[in-house]
């Protein structure tokens, strides 16, 4: 799930890193995904689980807060259409430089 979710992401022609792994001297790009998964089995029988629940947090900068607010938007009606639960609009994230702005999205997807 978690490759089918990067490269969807991927086709906006961002890079998309893993949330937190840009190290302390690396420059910001001037605009990028991240991402931070977690996964939770469910749906009980016979003592084994017959359902995962992924949690994704999203996260796009850019220096441009036009191109943030549009990426997002678009993002989210992509991964919509691509059968992801989106449970919510898109919501400011901090961002570690004062030259970029950040929009978060939670999503969801279920693999039985």
């Amino acid at each position: 799930m978690e490759d089918k979710l990067i490269g969807l992401l991927e086709a906006y022609g961002y890079p998309v890193r893993r949330q937190g792994s840009l190290a302390e001297d690396e420059k910001y790009p001037d605009a990028f995904f991240t991402f931070w998964n977690s996964t939770n089995e469910s749906r009980y029988y016979d003592n084994r689980p017959h359902r995962n629940v992924y949690y994704f947090d999203i996260n796009f900068y850019s220096r441009d807060p036009g191109l943030c607010y549009q990426v997002m938007e678009q993002a989210e009606e992509d991964l919509r259409q691509q059968g992801f639960i989106i449970p919510g609009k898109a919501y400011d994230v901090a961002s570690d430089e004062p030259t970029h702005i950040g929009k978060g999205l939670e999503v969801r997807a279920i693999e039985i």
